[in-house]
């Protein structure tokens, strides 16, 4: 009677692609899928030093190596070009609100009769909120630069009265 004796080894790959798109978010209840592409690599292997009496100096290696890439392309691109454009739109609401409300504190400040030293670093989020009566007052002085007044007749020099 002969016995049988061998060896069997069984090893597996499995991929987890479960179609999830890449997905950005741009505030609440706006999120956009785009285009994804993965790349997984794998390696299995083993090694093996049989302790059978046929070979003692037996010895065996198993490698196995390989991967694999998925692409997954959203097949409406209307919906994503529509989501850009509502984050986009987002997008510029935050910029707005950030903008008003640095105005809104930077007049505050000034109100109270404070200011952001020049030169410092956080001194340019203020440098352009003025109030509107400084403002006038710049414009005028430019416009009186840019148009002087006609210069005097000799006979208007003499006459102490005509300014």
């Amino acid at each position: 009677m002969a016995a049988a004796t061998g060896n069997v080894t069984n090893q597996a790959v499995q991929f987890q692609n479960n179609g999830a798109p890449s997905r950005q978010n741009y505030g609440p209840g706006i999120s956009c899928n785009g285009a994804t592409m993965t790349f997984s690599p794998f390696y299995m292997g083993n090694q093996v030093e049989p302790q059978m009496p046929v070979d003692p100096e037996g010895y065996v290696k198993n490698e196995n190596w390989g991967a694999q890439i998925n692409f997954m392309v959203p097949l409406d691109g209307g919906i994503i070009e529509r989501c850009k454009s509502v984050a986009a739109r987002q997008e510029e609401k935050m910029q707005l609100n950030y903008e008003l409300v640095r105005i809104d504190n930077c007049a505050k400040l000034q109100q109270k009769g404070f200011m952001l030293r020049p030169g410092t670093r956080v001194y340019h989020l203020c440098n352009d909120v003025i109030p509107i009566a400084a403002y006038q007052d710049e414009v005028k002085a430019a416009l009186d630069k840019a148009n002087p007044p006609p210069p005097k007749k000799w006979w208007q020099k003499l006459n102490p009265l005509n300014k």
